[in-house]
Formats: structure tokens, sequence, C-alpha cells
């Protein structure tokens, strides 16, 4: 269903509603709720179906244009308006908590609105080209198994020319006012693009479905599939983007930010900064104190890294130039593999290791299964390894991906920890967990970032409670880890209200964490091209691990680990301030 259409289904929903039945506040909430999910996933369809809602499978938004944006905040504030005159008070206690979310949600987007973000469409972390390429594997996503699926995303692809051809206004635009992407982000994305777009398509990433067509399709099918997504290839998406591609070579490329690369030098950009950090770590912490926090943390980090040097035969200095980390990302003892599927192997034989645990440490687990796959081709010289979910009634897994570039050069130190993070029982627990919950759709398909990473990084440390930790080895990684996540704190707030040049963030990098100098370069430029997003690690794994002290010491004998885990995951995604009403009423309960 088009979104227009469906606007004017819900408000004519609505109207019948309000004519035939007195809607009690429970049920005006719950209609309100689905009323704002359903324009949320309306509005923005690729999120949706990274949500696994796939109504919207055949849309794209054109959401960066002015006028589409305009419509979007002003639903918010629509649905804001409605929910105000609808009183906590007046709601049963259990319906109260929904009602502070969809509140919390509403003013968090609705903070956005006085700052350009739509002149800013192109990054190398997940443009939307990027992303529906990324869909045309069909591995993760959206699904491309059925003659209608394919249906669906060749729509979707066929509004990607209209998407460009506005991206190059609002580039033009964002010329015009000064708020234009840094150089080192422009650098990461271009080649990306060029790639996409010089693709013939017997090679395109968009082209892909029909390629490896799909068992079970009709050959009548297939044949007119096959035709279509050729022709709209050559003859609409590939110029659209060769269009976007030049315009960047000859234009945008010399207005971008090289000196001042940090969005404190954008216009308002202080300000703009001050709310990405609000909204990636749910709290008022202010740049200056997470940046003091992170200093605090990295030395807490060093410490634990000087006492395990030893044990893994180090002589040297522990910490400088980057020390033990540097010594064990280098040695060719930690880097056993020649093939990705090694590696893929000894990620699966981790998986083998820990599933039998979870019942220990959780009451609850997600119904669907965890697969682990390699990062496709397209993306991995600028992915991250990420996590995507299935399908909350099991029919498709969640799916660990892990960016392999070179198995000679992957290091296995870091491998356990990645996997608790990623996988389980990281974000796959998080995440199975909250789709497969009986909550509104607005909270079930949604995502806190300082939750969320904050679950997954907390995740990493219960490699303690499983013996993996007691490997020096896997330890030392997870130390490498946690202090990248520290030094992030650092770096973030440091590239974006203290006015570092990339070099000084460079160098910093690699001396805390033992990167080499393309690691570190890649961490970087994600954090210019993502403000704020990796506050969130650390912040809500501090607060995570401070509520399980906090229950640990108050409840005594009465503590039990996996029931803890299953409050703090029970609800699915809130603020962190949220969280700790919810555990300390918890605690209060258990304590009776």
């Amino acid at each position: 269903m088009r979104l227009q259409a469906l606007t004017v289904a819900l408000i004519l929903g609505c109207f019948s509603f309000a004519e035939t039945h007195a809607a009690t506040p429970t049920e005006r909430l719950a209609d309100l709720a689905t009323r704002y999910y359903d324009a949320r996933a309306g509005f923005e369809p690729l999120g949706a179906t990274e949500n696994g809602d796939n109504r919207f499978d055949d849309q794209l938004a054109i959401d960066i244009a002015p006028a589409e944006r305009a419509k979007r905040f002003a639903a918010w504030r629509g649905f804001l308006k409605e929910l105000q005159a609808l009183p906590a008070a007046s709601l049963p206690p259990e319906q109260r908590l929904n009602r502070e979310l969809l509140e919390q949600q509403l003013l968090d987007r609705l903070a956005f609105e006085r700052f350009p973000d739509h002149l800013l469409p192109l990054h190398h972390m997940g443009a939307t080209p990027l992303q529906l390429a990324f869909y045309g594997g069909g591995e993760a996503g959206q699904p491309l198994k059925t003659a209608a699926q394919l249906d669906a995303y060749l729509k979707r692809v066929a509004r990607l020319p209209a998407w460009c051809d506005q991206a190059i206004a609002n580039l033009r635009e964002g010329m015009r006012r000064g708020v234009v992407q840094s150089g080192p982000v422009v650098d990461a994305t271009l080649p990306l693009l060029r790639n996409l777009a010089n693709d013939d398509a017997d090679k395109s990433a968009f082209t892909a479905p029909v390629r490896a067509m799909p068992a079970g399709i009709a050959p009548d099918d297939a044949a007119r599939l096959t035709v279509a997504y050729r022709q709209e290839w050559t003859e609409r998406v590939a110029p659209a983007l060769r269009r976007l591609v030049a315009f960047i070579e000859a234009d945008y490329v010399k207005a971008v930010r090289r000196d001042a690369i940090g969005w404190g030098a954008l216009p308002d950009g202080r300000a703009w900064y001050r709310q990405w950090v609000r909204e990636a770590t749910t709290t008022d912490m202010t740049p200056e104190q997470i940046h003091a926090l992170g200093q605090q943390e990295v030395a807490r980090i060093q410490r634990e890294i000087a006492q395990l040097a030893p044990k893994l035969g180090f002589t040297g200095d522990p910490l400088k130039n980057g020390g033990l980390l540097a010594w064990a990302r280098s040695d060719a003892r930690f880097r056993p593999f020649k093939t990705e599927a090694e590696i893929l192997d000894h990620y699966r034989a981790l998986n083998a290791r820990v599933a039998p645990q979870m019942p220990k440490l959780f009451g609850r687990q997600p119904r669907m299964a965890l697969d682990i796959r390699p990062e496709p081709e397209l993306t991995r010289a600028t992915a991250s390894d990420h996590y995507t979910v299935g399908q909350a009634d099991g029919s498709a897994p969640g799916i660990f991906w892990a960016v392999i570039n070179d198995p000679a050069a992957y290091s296995v130190t870091t491998m356990t920890a990645l996997f608790l993070h990623e996988g389980q029982p990281g974000h796959h627990f998080h995440l199975g967990l909250q789709l497969e919950m009986p909550l509104p759709d607005f909270r079930r398909r949604t995502w806190i970032n300082a939750y969320g990473e904050g679950w997954a990084l907390y995740a990493e440390t219960l490699g303690h409670e499983l013996g993996l930790y007691a490997d020096p080895v896997a330890y030392a990684g997870a130390l490498r880890l946690e202090i990248s996540r520290a030094a992030r704190l650092v770096v973030d707030t440091g590239l974006h209200a203290k006015g570092w040049s990339r070099g000084r963030a460079l160098q910093y990098w690699m001396d805390v964490t033992g990167a080499s100098e393309q690691q570190a370069a890649a961490q970087i430029d994600r954090y210019l091209a993502w403000p704020g997003q990796a506050l969130g690690y650390k912040i809500g794994s501090l607060k995570i691990q401070e509520l399980r002290r906090r229950a640990e010491q108050k409840l005594g004998a009465k503590f039990s680990l996996a029931a803890f885990h299953d409050q703090v995951l029970g609800e699915g995604a809130m603020p962190l301030a949220v969280l700790e009403k919810r555990i300390d009423a918890w605690i209060a309960a258990q304590a009776r």
C-alpha cells in the first residue's frame, strides 16, 4: 500500500473508530501508537525493512526532499499533540511505559528538525545507494525469494534515480549554505559509488537478484524479471548514479571541509553535535564530561593490559606505541588463518561452545537461529562487523556479518569478544527477543543506540562467566575491543567538540588501541560520518554494569544473574534512565 493510501486508510479508520466506540484511554493510546508506527514505517521504508516489517519493501522514500522532510516533522508534531492530550494519569500503570517511550521517541525526532541533515545525504557507512545494493545480495534485510519479492525490490530500485537527483540538489544547497561533508568521508564514499555506477548489467549488485534467480520462480516470471532488471539498471539507475558521481567529482570535492572536519565546524554545529550526543547516549552528559570519562576508562583498561602482558610472554612496554595490543595484532602466532572459510569455522565453533551455556545466564532465549556469514565484497572495505535481525517466527535467522578483507591478516585475538557482541548473547539476544515480544510495533521494531550497543558491549564481559577469558589470548582481544570503546569517547568528542584534526585522532587511536594506520583510518572516518553513535557503547555498558553491581549488593544471596539479564532485556530497548527505574523497581520487589 502506498504511503498516501495508507495515510488515508488510517485517517478513515480512526474516524470510524471514534464514531462507533467511546474509546478508553488505553484504546486511544494503542490506536495512536499503531498510527505513529505505520507513519514512521511509511516515511522510512528502508528502516521498516531493516526491522523485519516487509509491508513497504517496494518503496524508497525520497525523505531527503525538503517537502517530504516537512511532512514528516509535521506528522510527528501532530502525534505529539495528540499524545499530550492523553495524560499518563489517565492510563493504567502497565500502559504508562508505552506512553513514556512514545513521547520520548517523538521528542527525540522533533529535536533534529532545526538541523539540515538532508543536506548531508552521503557517507560510506550506509548511504541509500549502498544500502539498496547490499539488499541486492538477497542475504539480509529484504527477502528476494519469490517473484512478488523480486518485483518489490525492482520498484524500490526504480526510485533510486529520483533519490540521486534530489541528493545532487541537496548537495548544491549545502554548498551554498556551508553545510558540506568532511573530506575524509567523501574520500571514503566516492570509490564505493564509483564501483556501483561503473558496473555493467552482468556485474551490478542491483541485477544480482535475477542473475542468481531463486529456485521456484516460474519461467515466464524469470524471463520478465531478467529483462526488467537489466533494463532498469542500464537505462535509468546506472546513468543516475553516474550523474551523482560526476557531480561529486567535478564540484562537490572542491567544497568539502578539509581542515575543520568535525561536526562543530558546521553552521550551528556545536548544538547539532550536542543533539547527536543526546540521541546516542539517551543522557544529558556534555561532550566534555564524555571526553573525561573516556580518558578515565582508557587509563583503567590500560592497567588491565599491563597486568595481562606477562601471561602472553610480552616483555616490552605494554602501553608505549600500542604496546601489547600492537604486538598481538601483528605477531604471526595470532594470525593463523589462510582462508575465509577457516575464520567462519572458528566463529561457528565459538557459537557451538557458547550456545549450550546460555541457559545458565538467561531464562529466555530468542527463537530465531543465529547464522554467521562474511560481509559481501561490495561493502567490506569500509564496513564494520554487524548484525541483522531475522524473523520473529524463526523462519529467517539473525546474521552476524564478519568483515574479512585479508584472511592472513585476521587476528584471532578479538574473535571471542566480537562474537559475544554481534552474536549471542549480544545483538542476537536483544534484537531477537525484542522482535518476539508482545509490544506495540513502535517499540518492538525500534533501536535505541545506548541500550543496544551498551548491551552488546556488556555481553562481551560475560566471557568471564562463560570461561572464555581464561585464555589470555581471548582476554587480550577483549581488552583491545574494550579500550577501543573507551577511546571512542575521547576521539568522537575530540573531533566534533574540541576541534581535533584527523591526524591527531589517528595518532591517539594507534597509540591507545595498537591499531595499524589503515585500521585507525577506518575507525576515525566512521566517527566523522556518524557523529555520536560510537558514544553509546561504553556509556550504555557502564550503566548496565552499575545496575548489576547495585542488584548484587542489595540482593546478596537472592541475586540471580539470569533473572537480572531477563529484566534488562525483558521490555526491549529503552533510554538508560528508564532502564534504571525498571531495574530499581525489580531490585525492590526481589528484596521484599
